[in-house]
Parts: structure tokens; sequence; C-alpha cells
């Protein structure tokens, strides 16, 4: 007696208890859908639209605070000198920095107030590098988190850039005090902080949420960003004062050199800190840049990391 086989694309129809059941390809009984939308019923893991995405993310506001809270405190809890890596970290790094660039290769030649100009380029910079490295690992670092509570993802990168932001006024307070024990007098002009750490952090956080997604889908980034990172820093004047070249270099190349992210929150932070570093000194039309930037990175990156909501956690 000859058999019949089932068309190519469908699946067999399953025997014993679950006989009749329709198969896991099978579309959705109008019945079952009808029954979610009246009892409030979602797809788990379904990305919502951006505004309510947004609220939701909002009404997450304690999670991210308290996540971020407790990351950092963890994050020293086996050190032997704990919460002290906070300020002692930042000033090794300026350390050997002042070594390398202030001492053997003399980057502070026509410098006045050289090791704050340093700090302040190291500490600056140190604040957008370490905040897109935890971003690239914030989702492929918290996959158990990920898969067992169902919360907006976008609040894990925003909580590693609040850890990083945390550990920033920490070195904060060590850059002032530097700055103050090198004769810089205390002025109005460090109010300039202010906006100046509120912009970066907005820029940092739209890099986060970026690289957090670029990170999910391909782990080796995490490998690669050092790399990248360390280029950018080379060409973000941290070490030395960058207008010295822009003036002598062809005008494409000084424009792209001028409007480098990095390049204008430091700046701004030691036109704020600094009383020998003047307008005059700071790039084209630097506050307009800074904003745009902040601007640009937070837009960009949140609706860029919302569009795969779905898709962290899964494979």
């Amino acid at each position: 007696m000859p058999q019949t086989l089932a068309p190519p694309d469908s699946a067999p129809a399953p025997d014993g208890p679950y006989a009749g059941r329709p198969g896991p390809d099978a579309a959705p009984d109008p019945r079952l859908r009808e029954m979610a939308a009246r009892h409030g019923l979602e797809i788990s893991g379904a990305r919502p639209p951006l505004p309510e995405y947004t609220r939701r993310l909002w009404s997450r506001r304690h999670f991210i605070g308290s996540f971020a809270t407790a990351r950092l405190t963890a994050l020293y809890t086996t050190a032997r000198l704990g919460q002290l890596w906070q300020v002692m970290t930042p000033l090794f790094n300026a350390g050997v920095y002042y070594l390398i660039f202030g001492v053997l290769l003399h980057t502070n030649r026509g410098i006045a107030n050289f090791i704050p100009f340093l700090c302040t380029g190291i500490f600056i910079f140190t604040f957008t590098q370490s905040t897109v490295l935890a971003g690239t690992r914030a989702v492929s670092g918290s996959l158990g988190l990920v898969r067992a509570l169902h919360f907006p993802r976008a609040c894990l990168p925003i909580a590693y850039t609040l850890i990083q932001l945390q550990q920033l006024v920490f070195s904060m307070g060590v850059l002032a005090a530097i700055v103050l024990l090198c004769g810089v007098p205390l002025t109005w002009h460090w109010l300039l902080m202010i906006p100046v750490l509120l912009l970066q952090s907005v820029f940092n956080t739209g890099l986060a949420m970026i690289m957090a997604r670029v990170g999910a889908r391909t782990t080796d980034t995490a490998q690669l960003m050092p790399f990248i990172l360390r280029t950018w820093m080379y060409i973000s004047g941290v070490f030395y004062n960058l207008s010295v070249f822009t003036q002598s270099a062809p005008q494409a190349i000084a424009v792209a050199l001028n409007a480098n992210p990095a390049l204008i929150y430091i700046d701004l932070m030691r036109y704020a800190l600094i009383d020998t570093v003047h307008a005059k000194s700071l790039p084209p039309h630097v506050w307009p840049l800074a904003l745009g930037w902040a601007v640009l990175s937070g837009v960009v990156g949140y609706v860029f990391f919302w569009k795969a909501e779905e898709e962290y956690g899964r494979g």
C-alpha cells in the first residue's frame, strides 16, 4: 500500500498526546490573539514603540542607579585597598604618562602648567575610553541577567556609563587637588565643569549603546576596541598641544582634528580648570560642536540600540 508523504515545506503532524496541536511554525490562532489583546498580554521580549520604550526605561531609573552602585562597589571588593583604587588609578596613570611624555619626550615644551594640562587630558579621555569598553561588554557580559529578567536592555549601557561617571567624580576630586597644588587659582570658570561633564556623559552614553549592540552581535569587538581607542587617544591632544600641528596641517585635516569630540571635551575641561588656557586656543565653534556631538551620539545611539531590542540575549 503506497505511503502518503507530507509536503516538503510542512512539518509532520505529531503523534500521541500532542496529536492535533499546531507545530512551532504554525500561524497563531486568531482566538489566542484576541484573548491576549483582551487581557493586555503581549509577546515576551517584543520591541515596543520608541515612546513606550522610553517610558519604560524612565520607570527603571532606580534600578539603573542601584545596579551601577552595586557593580562599582563589587569592582573593588577583592582588592585590599578597596575604593582607594578609584583615586590611586588616575594618579598612577598621570605619573606614568608624565614620565614618558613630559620627562622623556619633552612634549611639555611651550605648555604652561603642563601637569594639570596632562592630567586633565588623561582623566577626561579615560572617561570616554572606559565607557566605550564597558559598553562593548554591557549586553554580552550580562546574558544571565538579560535572559532571566524582562526590562529595557538600554538600562545596561546606561548603567555602565553611570559607573564610569561615578569613577570620574572621584578622579575629578584628585584632579582639582593637583591643579590647586600646581598653583592654578580657583576661578568662576570651574563652574563650566558641570555642562562639560553633562555633554560628555550624553555623548558617552550614545557611544556605549552603539558599542553594546555591536558587541552583543560580534563578541570579537571587545578585543579590537583597545587598539582603536589607543589610536583615538594619540590624535586627541591628550599629551600635547594639538593646535601646534593643526596650524601647519592642510585645511581638511585641521578641520577633522579640531572636530574630534574627544579633543573638544578635553579642551573645554582644560579651559574650565586652567587659567592659562584661553578661549582663543580652543577649536572653532567649540561649544556648538560639544552640544552637537552629544545630541548626535545620544539620539543615534539610543535609536540604534532600540532597533535590536528583540535580539539581545538570544542565539
